[in-house]
């Protein structure tokens, strides 16, 4: 048999893809409303996600959301209702600007902070990108 002959055979004899699943996912918020404050019960697995400083990820979040907010034990407490859609969008927006490569589109990224300037080195590909924000 030719190299085409095989090559079409192996192709045909491969397994369908059960599923594709990304590596890298971020964790959904998990919370609730208690009066008129919204308490997140897994903010630090989402920053572990992340591979970030929790507090980081939340100053991020709190100045997006235009909220007050704070760490109480193992929770994050907003000062304001807010719904999980819109928590989840701003945590997609900082994994975006801080965490995810601009080259490569990879997750594996080191944030380092040079004189007030905040540097994203990817260690998959080696770029090295500054990040546009006041945090």
């Amino acid at each position: 048999m030719d190299y085409e002959a095989l090559l079409k055979r192996g192709k045909k004899e491969l397994p369908e893809i059960a599923s594709h699943e990304e590596r890298f996912n971020i964790p959904k918020v998990k919370g609730h409303v208690q009066g008129n404050k919204t308490i997140i019960g897994n903010f630090m697995q989402i920053a572990s996600a992340l591979g970030r400083k929790p507090e980081h990820v939340l100053k991020f979040v709190l100045k997006e959301l235009a909220t007050p907010g704070e760490f109480k034990k193992s929770f994050v407490i907003f000062g304001t209702k807010l719904s999980a859609s819109k928590i989840n969008d701003k945590i997609t927006q900082y994994a975006d600007t801080f965490v995810i490569c601009k080259e490569c589109g990879k997750p594996d990224t080191k944030l380092t902070k040079e004189t007030n300037i905040y540097y994203l080195r990817c260690q998959a590909c080696g770029a090295k990108h500054t990040i546009n924000s006041k945090i």
